[in-house]
């Protein structure tokens, strides 16, 4: 299992990333301090249960990862939606394809080498193509989920277009979580 001082400080860092970017969105201060307390204290949790269940100390890092991914993703969406002006329609579904891959293109080395922490290193090409497909569906379930809450759904409780397609793209990385994790364990990263 990896190095705690590693583990935890990497926990803190993207809990910090994840409040900061909820609070921009109009949370609370308290936000700044609570997610990486959060952080840590899961961190800790996962890793001492860890040791008797690996699979709950992979998922956890596997989470904070995917976590770092949705908001590379949401941080491209935004900059689409900004620099267009276009938060609905056709070309959000392709905005979203675009942030998505990005986003999971980089999180395949915080996958392979933090979260299952496979060292393998002559079965790369073979551990890409099956990350590539396992993604692949992901992709779709990500961009089915977030087009149907912005195209068919529509902004709900008040939000802007704005806000609610960043509420379409966090439920659209949760549910994207269900694939990924298992197909990753097991078909990619399998050991």
């Amino acid at each position: 299992m990896g190095d705690m001082k590693l583990d935890l400080t990497t926990s803190a860092v993207i809990s910090l990333l994840v409040a900061v970017y909820f609070y921009l969105l109009g949370g609370s201060w308290w936000l700044l301090i609570f997610f990486p307390i959060l952080g840590l204290v899961g961190m800790y949790l996962a890793k001492k249960i860890g040791e008797k269940h690996l699979v709950i100390y992979q998922l956890a890092k596997f989470c904070l990862i995917g976590a770092l991914a949705a908001l590379v993703d949401l941080l491209i969406l935004n900059i689409l939606i900004f620099l267009s002006g276009i938060s609905a329609g056709f070309w959000f579904s392709v905005f979203k394809i675009v942030s998505f891959l990005i986003a999971f293109s980089a999180k395949y080395v915080g996958d392979k080498f933090w979260a299952f922490e496979s060292k393998e290193m002559l079965k790369m090409k073979v551990e890409a193509v099956r990350f590539f497909g396992v993604t692949l569906v992901g992709l779709l379930i990500n961009v089915v989920v977030a087009s149907l809450m912005v195209n068919l759904i529509g902004p709900q409780f008040g939000l802007s277009p704005r806000v609610w397609a960043n509420v379409a793209g966090i439920v659209a990385s949760l549910s994207t979580i269900l694939w990924n994790f298992p197909g990753y364990k097991y078909l990619v990263f399998k050991k």
